[in-house]
């Protein structure tokens, strides 16, 4: 145990003298890759932060069918019937709300900017409607009630008010995956990267190595240092790009800050939690591992 964690000790200080003898190549590569994962991170983190936006705006979805204005009232009520009748036929369980245009009206008037133009108009250019509230499980069948209820006498206008919510979930879910195959694209530049800084490194260190291997150092263990420095690479490159993607995250709050208060929200971008972050960490050390292991195990053996 003590001569393996002796071992490791002297691969690790000797993977540090070559970044000393290096720190602009080492620090240029940490760049790099650092800009490298910026991309996925800032993805996950945008994703992150929509997800329990999406959660939340995920709502029974409301149908709203709207009259033409020229219906009567009893016209009006007696759509009722055909449309419990379709919501019966395809099985849906739905509630009915019936909101007459004079409410419609005088709601309008009361919370929005629009009075004074609507008193212009003198007759009420609102339509009476009906809103139906489904249940979440319910909505598949929502293309074929809408087309139902578009043949009933006296409907003008068949809208799902909750259909911006569905292409927000879905926009996510592309998002999602257009996520995967970048970090995948990515992930292999970032072994490409730490690939070519180590192959390098150890054309650079030719002679240390041949005198390595006259004193009988296996390629294993000529190989550990690289192995650090590789890991030490990715590490530190995934940490800078957390750090510079929670720091743009300020700015970024402030231009938006007056834009969400349009909507009575509090909504800020906040960083990846500890454990999102860590699995980065862990995964960008891997990576970079992988990339020397690759790199140094070829050129040694291409060497031999």
């Amino acid at each position: 145990m003590n001569l393996w964690l002796r071992q490791h000790a002297h691969a690790i200080k000797v993977a540090a003298s070559h970044v000393r003898a290096g720190p602009g190549n080492f620090l240029f590569n940490v760049l790099v890759v650092a800009i490298a994962l910026a991309l996925p991170i800032a993805g996950l983190t945008l994703i992150d932060n929509i997800r329990p936006v999406a959660k939340q705006l995920a709502i029974n979805p409301e149908v709203s069918v709207f009259l033409k204005t020229t219906s009567t009232r009893g016209a009006a009520n007696a759509a009722a019937g055909p449309i419990k009748q379709s919501l019966k036929e395809l099985n849906v369980t739905a509630s009915l709300r019936f909101t007459p245009k004079e409410k419609a009206l005088a709601d309008m008037e009361g919370s929005s900017d629009l009075a004074e133009l609507l008193a212009t108009l003198g007759n009420n250019p609102l339509p009476d409607a009906y809103v139906i509230s489904l249940n979440a499980e319910d909505a598949v069948r929502i293309p074929a009630l809408m087309e139902r209820l578009k043949k009933i006498s006296d409907v003008d206008l068949v809208q799902v008010d909750s259909a911006w919510v569905n292409r927000l979930s879905a926009f996510v879910q592309i998002l999602q995956v257009g996520l995967i195959f970048l970090a995948l694209t990515l992930g292999i530049v970032v072994i490409v990267v730490v690939f070519n800084a180590t192959r390098l490194q150890v054309m650079s260190h030719q002679a240390e190595i041949a005198v390595s291997r006259l004193l009988g150092a296996t390629n294993s263990f000529i190989r550990q240092p690289y192995y650090y420095t590789g890991a030490g690479l990715g590490l530190l490159a995934c940490a800078l790009a957390l750090g510079g993607i929670a720091l743009g995250l300020g700015p970024l709050n402030t231009a938006i800050a007056d834009f969400v208060k349009l909507y009575g929200s509090d909504f800020q971008l906040r960083p990846l939690a500890m454990l999102p972050s860590a699995i980065l960490l862990i995964v960008s050390l891997g990576l970079g591992l992988l990339g020397a292991f690759l790199s140094a195990w070829r050129q040694l053996q291409r060497t031999r």
